[in-house]
């Protein structure tokens, strides 16, 4: 599925995995040992809550970004593989975007850039 990320450099365009039901969301990314540049799972939430991810068995790291339901994220988390420390939204979210870990310094993504996307 596309997804779009708007920047204050421009657009960064991405095709994510959708994870719906319960048992994609738990496996993930797990054991998977290379990421594309602009690849990427989306987790989508319904209702908005406060998630909570970690990254048992996740060989690769992630950035974890955390959308509220106006589309603008809540905050971004690069996490270390194998992390079983959880990570936290630290807000109510509709969903978790999960890309190669840095890439979105890479590309200057930040805390309220607005991602659009299918849901």
């Amino acid at each position: 599925m596309p997804l779009t990320i708007h920047s204050a450099n421009g657009k960064h365009r991405f095709t994510v995995e959708v994870a719906n039901t319960a048992e994609q969301q738990s496996m993930g990314l797990m054991f998977r040992r290379s990421l594309g540049p602009n690849k990427g799972m989306i987790f989508p939430f319904d209702p908005p809550q406060f998630a909570s991810f970690w990254m048992k068995n996740t060989l690769i790291p992630l950035d974890m970004i955390f959308i509220r339901a106006d589309g603008k994220i809540a905050r971004i988390a690069t996490a270390k593989p194998l992390d079983e420390t959880p990570v936290l939204s630290g807000d109510t979210v509709v969903a978790v975007l999960e890309i190669r870990g840095g890439r979105s310094a890479q590309l200057g993504i930040r805390a309220g850039d607005k991602v659009d996307w299918t849901r």
